[in-house]
């Protein structure tokens, strides 16, 4: 019974990291102050989009977000994982959501992805035309980070994820 039981509890967890790209606590984590001052070089395109995420929310009279190196690792961390496997997933979503809660104090997390497009604004519109990548650009957070990764055949992986303090 044990067993079983420990399987339907697993099988749930992992439904709901494919089917779900947030993910809400009311807990607020300690912070972990030695990650969260960890150091992301951007890319030229990383800024581009953070920048057209932020002009896009200003424009509609929200916060603009502020950006955590922390949250670029963890997105190129991921983008590294997908092109190790070959596919866009939101594989282990849960796992990079409770890291940015324990060290961030995030109590929200999404994540916007996104494979082969050539230019930040490519990217951008194709998020703006997709419901829930909309809402995330959108939605009610404070900081973001973004990470933008080439596979050996230059295609482009787009990780960027937002969270509320």
């Amino acid at each position: 019974m044990r067993i079983t039981l420990s399987k339907i509890v697993f099988l749930v967890l992992v439904s709901m990291s494919i089917v779900s790209c947030s993910s809400e606590d009311a807990v607020t984590a300690p912070v972990d102050n030695t990650q969260a001052t960890a150091q992301y070089q951007y890319e030229n395109e990383e800024t581009q989009v953070m920048t057209l995420v932020n002009n896009y929310r200003q424009n509609l009279g929200l916060n603009t977000l502020q950006k955590i190196d922390f949250i670029s690792i963890k997105s190129e961390e991921h983008n590294e994982y997908m092109i190790s496997t070959g596919e866009i997933n939101h594989n282990y979503f849960q796992d990079r959501a409770q890291s940015l809660m324990e060290v961030l104090g995030a109590v929200n997390v999404s994540e916007n992805l996104a494979y082969n497009y050539s230019t930040p604004e490519s990217v951008f519109n194709a998020w703006l035309n997709s419901a829930s990548h909309k809402a995330n650009i959108v939605g009610d957070f404070s900081h973001f980070g973004i990470s933008i990764r080439k596979d050996a055949n230059g295609k482009k992986y787009y990780t960027n994820m937002f969270i509320k303090k």
